[in-house]
């Protein structure tokens, strides 16, 4: 799970040479942005949240909803001989989990640094790449999977160009699932206790949080959309949408992460994850 896992992170978590605003910011500057926050914060997110994200578990976000209850993508003894692609895979824990069930991943990053925790930490039993999640370097129909959890998708300026890539990559009838901070979180102040229950900005305010630099340079850019944003970018990416679901926080979980907490995830949710099915079209013919 490679995602800060903060949306509009609140002051006391910006660096302390940026500041925090809320602007536009194209794809390019997104893309450019993000490659160097997790460059220079990889070894940092690693050590605070390596423990919870094990080595080998397959994680869906904060909450701790794991693969293996959830079978979100199929029951792990359907998963074995299947080609999946991880997208923002981080240090690739969730490629290294499907390893283990016998399927073939690949762990796809745009931090050379969370790439290289994963070489440390797995070696080189998961095949690892380096690049951007809207120009995927593989053919058309090379993959029966796809997953993402939290990675790439709330921090890309264009999702649909995103999801058109992984629908090319998909064989037909190929499933994607990627999860992201639930929408409704961008109303709150990102605070784990009693002040991040109140409504403090509009929900509908679709401007992305940046974090930047004295001279105006993006350093840091996670973009907002509601249900409905994403619904549609599902739709036009050429996906049909199965299913969306929205973690409960179990009574096991009494960790805080950013603004994640038992306190607020039980009253309000914190992830949101999209089921998707590629259609049964051959990539590059009718539905694209």
């Amino acid at each position: 799970m490679e995602a800060r896992a903060q949306a509009h992170p609140s002051a006391s978590s910006v660096d302390d040479e940026s500041t925090a605003t809320r602007r536009d910011a194209g794809t390019t500057e997104s893309s450019r942005a993000n490659r160097g926050w997790w460059d220079r914060n990889a070894d940092d997110y690693q050590v605070e949240h390596g423990t919870f994200l094990g080595d080998d578990r397959f994680v869906w976000g904060p909450e701790g909803l794991d693969e293996v209850e959830a079978e979100l993508l199929g029951p792990a003894e359907e998963l074995a001989g299947k080609d999946v692609l991880e997208i923002g895979a981080g240090a690739a824990q969730c490629s290294r989990w499907l390893a283990a069930q016998d399927a073939r991943p690949v762990a796809l990053d745009l931090s050379h640094r969370q790439l290289q925790h994963a070489m440390r930490i797995g070696g080189g039993k998961v095949p690892l790449v380096e690049a951007d999640a809207g120009a995927l370097p593989f053919l058309d129909a090379s993959f029966d999977l796809a997953c993402s959890a939290y990675g790439a998708l709330p921090f890309v300026a264009d999702p649909v160009r995103v999801l058109r890539e992984v629908r090319r990559v998909l064989r037909p009838g190929g499933r994607f699932v990627f999860s992201v901070t639930h929408p409704i979180r961008w109303a709150f102040p990102d605070e784990p206790g009693p002040e991040g229950l109140t409504v403090s900005a509009s929900y509908f305010d679709r401007t992305p949080y940046v974090e930047q630099d004295e001279e105006g340079r993006a350093v840091y850019v996670e973009h907002h959309r509601t249900v409905g944003d994403w619904v549609r970018a599902v739709v036009a990416g050429g996906f049909r949408l199965r299913d969306v679901v929205e973690p409960e926080w179990p009574a096991w979980n009494t960790q805080e992460w950013g603004g994640w907490s038992p306190l607020r995830g039980n009253l309000i949710p914190g992830s949101t994850i999209f089921v998707c099915e590629r259609d049964t079209a051959p990539a590059g013919g009718a539905g694209d």
